[in-house]
């Protein structure tokens, strides 16, 4: 637990720009206080941004977060590329705990549209965000107003439906995807499919026990800690181990699913 909840907890609080009311999301504010950069999901989540997408982050002027939370990957964006994101959230808890440096945090709907944001962004990041959202073609087309024209969006999104379970309820998805699911809401949204891959190969064995292990509890911060808990930090550095046991791209199988998306006009 140490090792995944070290960075939020050393975290004051962050300047948040209200740009709209803060609202409630579906989103378990257990993932704020369990998840930290040195989490090991949430590292290799960065790794295969890198490895996918590397070269489009280097080469991005402006980039946005949708979604940014406590700002983990905003953080992990001023560590590895030296670059600010602009974050947006409604989750004010999250957004006082944001613990990026240099990105502005904003209090954003999305939908709101202000002009500042028009065409914007070259690069806009969604992560771990579209499988919260009932009406994902809306909140897709409320995007696509803040990315620049041949903008990309790059998104990740927990695959397999198969796995769906009750840690994915306590933890507000919606949905989980396959890349058939993903390609036709890239498709219905005016997007293009430029890059993908599934990743979290290895840890498709701790997906199967994470759902009969969940199906045994009936609170719902419980089965969001026993999912998403590392635990202590040898178990949180062998699952780090573990999850680097693939190649990235593959097509094969994953816990997610990474993929770049191309605005064609």
């Amino acid at each position: 637990m140490a090792a995944a909840n070290s960075t939020i907890a050393a975290a004051p609080f962050r300047k948040v720009e209200y740009l709209s009311p803060a609202a409630e999301v579906s989103m378990s504010d257990g993932y704020f206080q369990i998840a930290g950069t040195n989490h090991f999901w949430v590292r290799r989540r960065f790794q295969v941004l890198q490895q996918l997408a590397g070269d489009i982050v280097s080469g991005a002027t402006e980039i946005a977060e949708m979604g940014c939370g406590h700002g983990l990957l905003q953080r992990q964006m001023e560590d590895g590329y030296g670059k600010a994101v602009t974050g947006f959230d409604l989750n004010e808890y999250g957004l006082q705990h944001n613990v990026s440096r240099i990105s502005r945090v904003c209090c954003y709907d999305i939908h709101q549209k202000n002009e500042e944001f028009r065409n914007k962004f070259d690069l806009i990041l969604l992560f771990d965000v579209l499988e919260h959202i009932p009406d994902e073609h809306g909140f897709v087309r409320s995007i696509l107003f803040h990315l620049a024209s041949k903008g990309r969006l790059v998104m990740s999104v927990p695959a397999g439906p198969w796995a769906y379970s009750a840690y994915d309820r306590a933890a507000g998805h919606v949905r989980r995807y396959s890349i058939g699911t993903l390609r036709e809401t890239a498709r219905n949204s005016g997007l293009e499919l430029e890059r993908w891959s599934y990743w979290g190969l290895p840890l498709i064995p701790t997906l199967a026990l994470r759902k009969v292990l969940v199906g045994m509890k009936k609170d719902a911060a419980a089965i969001y800690s026993t999912g998403f808990d590392s635990r202590s930090t040898i178990m949180n550095g062998a699952l780090g181990a573990l999850s680097r046991c693939e190649w990235i791209p593959q097509k094969s199988l994953g816990t997610s699913l990474m993929a770049v998306l191309r605005r064609e006009q």
